[in-house]
């Protein structure tokens, strides 16, 4: 009977324990982003945290990461709550996504890829065509600006990326504009929103490159959640970031993003996307 007992209460314990920890666990909100473009990257987000904590009623953090495939990762393994991403993975795995809110950049919900070299170095560069011999610096495998793009604009020119003297990926958009206008590439395939919030914020990398190509608009990385999640505080965390523009300290935080605001997410945004994921799906080149 003793035995039992000693038993009975190991086993109440842990289940005290677990729930405790699943508690804890609902009343934080923990959200993965790749780096923002911004020199005080830790104190902004800190600031941002502390914002949507008082708005939503749980403790919000931010969890960074150099390249997409890390914050998938941690989305999908329930370790972070919801994720800041690009609109090519949100297409490659929408089926266990749901979109909680889409970015205005410029009051829309929409950016475009550009192309850039350096201003001083690389004038024969004029576009696309160009590339055959060059170096070119890609952001991230699964970007859309910053490695889609680029492989269907080369397709349209004839050109194999095996033609280009070289390829490399940078991790980062800030990091291609850093590698070109170094000369460490010839050229760069980039986010146009973060190549002009660079250019806003006087860094030096965008100011010596400058944009030879521009492609049409595409739906802005939109922030996510796993489909079907029951996190308690995933709809406030989704009215607060809509929210943000109708106050003093939420317009100061868009504003250091160079954003409008936020706007509900619709699956008609990333339609061109969709669209150059299946081209190159279909070409057999994979990232």
């Amino acid at each position: 009977m003793q035995r039992r007992a000693c038993l009975q209460a190991l086993a109440t314990s842990g289940w005290v324990a677990l729930e405790s920890a699943n508690a804890a666990q609902q009343n934080q909100l923990r959200i993965g982003l790749t780096p923002v473009i911004l020199a005080d990257q830790a104190a902004f987000l800190s600031r941002w945290g502390r914002y949507l904590s008082e708005r939503t009623g749980c403790d919000v953090s931010f969890i960074a990461r150099e390249s997409y495939q890390p914050i998938l990762d941690q989305l999908f393994s329930a370790q972070i709550d919801a994720a800041w991403i690009c609109g090519y993975p949100y297409v490659r795995h929408e089926s266990q996504l749901a979109m909680l809110c889409v970015p205005l950049y410029m009051g829309r919900p929409s950016y475009q890829a550009y192309l850039i070299r350096a201003r001083k170095g690389t004038q024969q560069i004029a576009g696309w065509a160009d590339l055959k011999g060059k170096v070119l610096a890609y952001s991230d495998p699964l970007s859309n600006s910053g490695w889609l793009v680029a492989q269907v604009e080369m397709a349209k020119v004839g050109i194999d990326q095996r033609e280009l003297t070289k390829t490399f990926f940078a991790h980062g958009h800030r990091n291609v504009a850093e590698a070109v206008a170094s000369q460490l590439a010839n050229a760069g395939s980039i986010d146009g929103y973060v190549w002009e919030t660079m250019m806003q914020q006087k860094m030096a990398a965008a100011a010596r490159t400058e944009v030879i190509w521009k492609s049409e608009p595409f739906g802005f990385p939109p922030l996510v959640t796993l489909r079907g999640s029951r996190h308690p505080f995933i709809a406030p965390l989704q009215k607060a970031l809509m929210s943000m523009a109708d106050d003093a300290a939420g317009k100061d935080l868009l504003s250091a993003l160079n954003l409008s605001g936020f706007t509900t997410g619709q699956a008609q945004f990333f339609d061109s996307i969709r669209q150059q994921a299946r081209l190159v799906a279909g070409s057999g080149v994979v990232s």
